[in-house]
């Protein structure tokens, strides 16, 4: 459900939609975060990018109140718990600032773990 404001002039509408992109942009932007799950359905958590901001953000919108859902991907040898409580706290503070509701709830899910890539060091020639 959308969140609908009525004013003097008219009523002002944001859809849900819009608080799932702030809430992934919000949750992006933390370090130790390396992007956004799809989820476990497809057997398989897929980094994306910007394209796909609200893909592995549920939100349930009232009239003045969300709860937020998400799906995350952090990054190897991060404390998770420590960087869970950045992403609920960001959300919370982008949201309510953007659209004026309250949230209520910032659930964090860990999907998985972004491995660094492996350097792989080309050997010099023993033979010159």
């Amino acid at each position: 459900m959308d969140k609908v404001e009525r004013g003097e002039l008219g009523s002002i509408r944001i859809a849900d939609e819009v608080v799932s992109i702030i809430a992934g942009l919000a949750a992006t932007e933390v370090p130790g975060i390396s992007g956004m799950s799809g989820g476990v359905v497809g057997g398989i958590a897929e980094k994306l990018g910007r394209r796909n901001l609200s893909k592995g953000v549920k939100v349930e919108v009232g009239e003045k109140e969300a709860a937020v859902d998400l799906d995350v991907i952090v990054e190897y040898a991060v404390r998770i718990p420590e960087v869970a409580i950045r992403v609920q706290e960001s959300v919370k503070r982008a949201i309510e600032s953007m659209t004026g509701l309250t949230v209520i709830e910032v659930n964090i899910h860990v999907q998985g773990v972004a491995m660094e890539p492996v350097e792989v060091k080309e050997e010099e020639p023993r033979v010159k």
